[in-house]
């Protein structure tokens, strides 16, 4: 059980996908305007990243490696991921048009979304087991998240404030507030370790 708390903690803030991999920038930047959009992205990942890491295990284990047919793991998995984003962007458009319309062109970009990607071949390649594999996820998808609601945050201070050079406003004040952003995230490795280790 220690060992399932220490994966999740550390997927969600020391080895956060986004802050410190950066992968999965494109939704980081594209969707982080709005705190409920910023949400609703984080939620639909993370969905996403726990039942793409259930569904491709399993693949990867059971098929790929028995076949001997490991090599095509980036092809059956992005085929995968791809068909699970269909199904999510289904499950919006149904019973959340308002989520599923705000979100717009970034819901079907999940399937490129690297993050989900980076997490199922992560997940294999270090050698976790089934339920490790899922609460990495799992980290991983709640670090999305945390990552896309606090960016959403400091970017509805800096949209208001008129104190901000001309020549920083816009996109280069963002791209200096992610770095900040993902640079705080550094001194979570040492709680981590002083936690459980």
């Amino acid at each position: 059980m220690k060992t399932l708390i220490i994966i999740l903690m550390s997927s969600i803030l020391v080895n956060n996908y986004t802050l410190s991999k950066f992968l999965g920038i494109c939704p980081f930047l594209g969707v982080s305007k709005k705190t409920d959009q910023a949400t609703g992205m984080g939620i639909a990942v993370t969905a996403v990243m726990v039942v793409a890491t259930a569904v491709t295990w399993p693949i990867q284990t059971y098929v790929l490696d028995t076949l001997g047919i490991g090599f095509l793991q980036t092809i059956v998995f992005i085929l995968v991921i791809a068909t699970l984003v269909q199904f999510v962007e289904i499950v919006l458009k149904k019973y959340i048009p308002t989520l599923h319309k705000s979100l717009g062109v970034y819901l079907p970009l999940i399937t490129t979304n690297c993050a989900v990607l980076g997490v199922t071949i992560n997940n294999i390649s270090d050698g976790y087991n089934f339920i490790e594999s899922i609460f990495s996820a799992l980290g991983c998808g709640l670090g999305f998240l945390l990552a896309m609601v606090l960016f959403a945050g400091v970017r509805s201070v800096l949209e208001g404030n008129n104190k901000i050079p001309k020549r920083l406003q816009g996109l280069p004040i963002t791209l200096i507030a992610a770095s900040i952003v993902s640079l705080s995230f550094m001194g979570f490795g040492g709680i981590i370790e002083n936690l459980f280790g």
